[in-house]
């Protein structure tokens, strides 16, 4: 696939990792982009400023020797609040601003930021205007993620991804399910291309996008620019040099090799150690532990006794444990195997 721009911005591919709450932090976003992926978005930053200061914002706006480039996503309801939020991330490292439209969660929408604000469209729209406003004369493009409605009965993505455009948005991301479906059922692709025929901005697809057949067929369905992948990411960050390669060959890649799964998660981990400190790294590190060994043998086992464990060199000696027993059956990941199956010692 060929670069893909965002203001001045050249971006090395058309695969993009998902803003994640608790997910896509620095270390994760690094791994991702080592791992294929041309482009990353934050966790999303309250535009509250009496949050601003809090150890998790901190965190979330540590970009240190991150690749660029930086991109982070705000989310908040009101325009001004908005505007001072993106201004307040520029002042820290960030070269790209998201707008998040899309988050499902109740604790956001209650508050009627998220995909709430897909509910009120002229305030949708302000806040676009006003964000866009901030970021023009530092000469930093906005983009903006949304899903396709509310609801099933409301579906206004292609009114509002035209409004967006005529804003200044330099770019939209659409998740192909309604507010009201959350994560459940199966994402829909035609109103993606449907914005995608409407717009001229690139257009980013996103939802169930879990192989490299997929990530193809939804191209095919959507005309998209890119393509942005979430949950299937969580414990297999190599999704994208595998999707990246079927896309250019129409070949599959062998699973990776167990050696090299190792050294990727003992580097993730360490990393994540130094963003978040002992107390905290251990805790938030065990689902990322889990979800790399959940379809692995002996890996509930592995997941059980990684969550007695409250040191983080204990937790990083028992996963190099782990998987030097498990090299020790098999040089590669197995394609498929019973997540139940024990491993022996």
């Amino acid at each position: 696939m060929s670069a893909l721009r965002i203001g001045s911005h050249a971006l090395p591919n058309r695969l993009f990792v998902a803003p994640m709450a608790g997910v896509t932090d620095r270390p994760f976003r690094r791994l991702c982009k080592q791992l294929g992926a041309g482009y990353a978005v934050s966790e999303m930053v309250s535009a509250r400023r009496d949050l601003w200061d809090s150890l998790k914002t901190s965190r979330r706006t540590n970009h240190e020797g991150e690749p660029g480039p930086i991109a982070v996503q705000i989310a908040g309801v009101d325009a001004a609040m908005m505007a001072d939020a993106a201004l307040y991330n520029i002042d820290r490292g960030a070269q790209i601003i998201d707008i998040n439209m899309g988050c499902p969660a109740k604790k956001v929408c209650n508050k009627w930021a998220g995909s709430a604000l897909m509910q009120n469209e002229p305030l949708a729209v302000e806040i676009a205007e006003a964000v866009v406003a901030a970021c023009a004369p530092r000469g930093v493009p906005v983009t903006l993620k949304m899903r396709t409605g509310w609801c099933d009965s409301h579906k206004n993505a292609v009114q509002l991804a035209r409004r967006f455009e005529a804003a200044g948005i330099q770019m939209l991301t659409v998740h192909g399910r309604t507010r009201e479906q959350g994560y459940r059922g199966q994402a829909e692709y035609e109103t993606i291309a449907a914005v995608k025929d409407a717009v001229r901005v690139p257009v980013v697809a996103n939802g169930d996008i879990d192989s490299p057949h997929k990530a193809r067929a939804v191209l095919a369905a959507t005309g998209a620019d890119a393509l942005m992948v979430g949950r299937a990411a969580q414990g297999r960050p190599w999704i994208f040099r595998e999707i990246g390669h079927f896309l250019a060959t129409g070949e599959q890649l062998a699973p990776p090799l167990v050696a090299e799964v190792r050294r990727l998660l003992l580097e993730h981990l360490q990393d994540h150690y130094r963003l978040h400190g002992e107390a905290s790294g251990v805790r938030s590190a065990r689902k990322h532990i889990g979800w790399y060994v959940r379809a692995l043998p002996g890996g509930e086992a592995l997941r059980q006794h990684i969550n007695t464990l409250d040191d983080c060199q204990a937790q990083w000696q028992a996963v190099a444990h782990y998987f030097d027993m498990l090299g020790a059956r098999m040089d590669r990941l197995p394609a498929g195997c019973a997540a139940s199956e024990p491993l022996a010692a």
